[in-house]
């Protein structure tokens, strides 16, 4: 009988991970009279306590410099414009670029985008630990309404204050990771993160203003936030990657925000929450590397994806019922027929 072969070494697998620390860096209430000033100042003291948590990315919220303002009807642009950046950084925003490149700590920040030929747009940036800008994303699903609605005793004025995002949803290598961004109602829509998912996408920032109320239908309140978790543990799960999502929360001009500031892993589980209804910081470590057990098994879109069953999600937008009437289908045979 021939000896047994030895068996086989396994190749070692790299003990070096990627590890990005990352915080979700939770706002509390910004007045309508608060100056960009102010709303920065903040921002740069969680950047100086990140730092000494050895954070090196942090996500702030959707229109993170001004409180939000579609909750007004307002006739006057003039008015609505003065909620909007013609450039960024500006003057009262470069302190938070300085001390992104002082604290080597990189960032998500969401603001009002006026551009140069007039449009407006809800838009984040991807600034890298040097203190420059990466990426740029625009808010593609505006929620709300466009016209003053006086039943409700607040107005979501998005569909009048701003434009759908022109810039799709790429992603971008910077500090180690592949990132994508989205803004708010954004991650109610599966879509988003499978575009960003198929570029590989390993953590989606995210910013949002949500109020603990549904105006336009009858919906308990906790379903708020039950709702806030689910999609955005759903889609960390279903993309295999990290969400971090930030809220701006609290009583914010007698309208209450929700909280809930979180950070979800690969696994779908919520690895980092927000207590509070003010500014707050979370953190975690990010382990880049354990994104790539979904991405190479069950979510393996090479292997796995049916894009010839799929045309309907891009060639339809509403919903087209099937026809009237039930189906009738072949009679089952008897187990007592004759053969």
């Amino acid at each position: 009988m021939p000896p047994r072969a030895a068996p086989q070494e396994k190749p070692r697998e790299n003990q070096l991970t990627r590890i990005l620390t990352a915080a979700a860096a939770q706002l509390g209430p910004i007045g309508r009279n608060e100056t960009r000033a102010s709303a920065v100042k903040r921002m740069i003291q969680m950047m100086r306590r990140g730092k000494e948590r050895g954070v090196r990315y942090m996500v702030f919220p959707e229109l993170a410099l001004t409180t939000f303002f579609p909750r007004w009807y307002m006739e006057d642009w003039k008015e609505v414009e003065r909620f909007f950046e013609r450039q960024m950084p500006s003057a009262d925003v470069l302190p938070l670029f300085e001390a992104a490149r002082e604290y080597g700590i990189g960032f998500y920040l969401g603001y009002a985008e006026l551009t140069d030929d007039g449009q407006h747009f809800n838009t984040s940036i991807l600034v890298n630990d040097k203190g420059r800008i990466v990426g740029k994303y625009r808010k593609v699903h505006l929620p709300g309404h466009s016209e003053h609605e006086p039943q409700r005793p607040w107005q979501h004025l998005e569909k009048r204050y701003f434009q759908p995002g022109d810039l799709g949803f790429p992603v971008w290598r910077s500090m180690g990771a592949i990132h994508g961004m989205a803004i708010c109602n954004d991650r109610r829509w599966p879509e988003v993160f499978r575009e960003m998912s198929l570029q590989g996408v390993e953590v989606v920032s995210l910013g949002y203003n949500t109020p603990d109320e549904n105006t336009s239908a009858s919906e308990p309140k906790h379903l708020r936030n039950f709702h806030n978790d689910l999609v955005l543990q759903a889609a960390a799960y279903q993309n295999s990657c990290y969400v971090i999502a930030t809220a701006k929360a609290g009583i914010e001009e007698g309208v209450g925000l929700i909280g809930g500031s979180l950070i979800a892993q690969p696994s779908g589980e919520i690895v980092a929450k927000a207590q509070t209804l003010g500014d707050e910081m979370v953190v975690a470590d990010l382990n880049l590397d354990a994104t790539r057990m979904g991405k190479e098994t069950i979510f393996n879109f090479a292997r796995h994806r049916r894009i010839e069953h799929y045309s309907r999600i891009t060639g339809q937008t509403g919903v087209v019922l099937p026809p009237e009437g039930e189906v009738q289908g072949d009679p089952v045979p008897s187990r007592h027929a004759p053969a």
